[in-house]
């Protein structure tokens, strides 16, 4: 990824402990996957997942603490608590999409059942890939840290100027080399 390193100690220059300390464990995990999938109740999680009533309690508190899911009283038995995805967690689904996708590839030969699909054409999600800022898939080699101060220099020197970034929902066609971005 270029002549530069991460300082790989350094556990603070980089958002991957960050991120492993808030999920860092299965449990973690197998909770975000049972909130995305619309469970909300302790119960719920403790039924579906058959995980230990301990255990879960530590994890909730910790995804909680960590701003993942919040605590809200239930509309209708305020003695009740919902667990709720906030957008922090929302945000999590790429990465949570992407292990899916890898647990498939490399694992046990899943065979997926329910199939996760494009809510619009009810067809399978593509693989989950490195898109630059302009939408360009991108591969290992495509990938270089540099410096902040030296953002959008390129490698002969020359100043790259930023394309239109896309945005969910749009549609980013390529054809006869042109690339034209539509909104779907």
């Amino acid at each position: 990824m270029g002549e530069i390193r991460e300082p790989l100690r350094e556990l603070t220059e980089c958002g991957l402990p960050q991120a492993l300390e808030a999920m860092g464990e299965r449990w973690s995990f197998m909770i975000l996957r049972a909130s995305f999938n619309g469970l909300h109740h302790f119960e719920e999680f403790l039924t579906e997942l058959g995980i230990a009533r301990n255990i879960l309690s530590n994890r909730l508190a910790k995804l909680v603490e960590n701003g993942i899911l919040k605590r809200d009283p239930c509309a209708d038995d305020k003695r009740k608590i919902e667990y709720r995805l906030t957008e922090k967690g929302l945000d999590l689904l790429p990465a949570m999409v992407a292990l899916r996708q890898w647990g498939q590839k490399y694992g046990a030969e899943v065979v997926e059942n329910p199939v996760l699909v494009d809510e619009r054409d009810r067809l399978p999600i593509g693989p989950t890939s490195i898109l630059s800022h302009d939408g360009r898939i991108l591969g290992p080699a495509d990938l270089h840290l540099v410096e902040r101060n030296n953002l959008g220099i390129r490698a002969d020197g020359s100043k790259a100027e930023g394309g239109e970034p896309i945005d969910r929902g749009d549609v980013v066609q390529f054809t006869g080399g042109q690339k034209t971005k539509n909104a779907a």
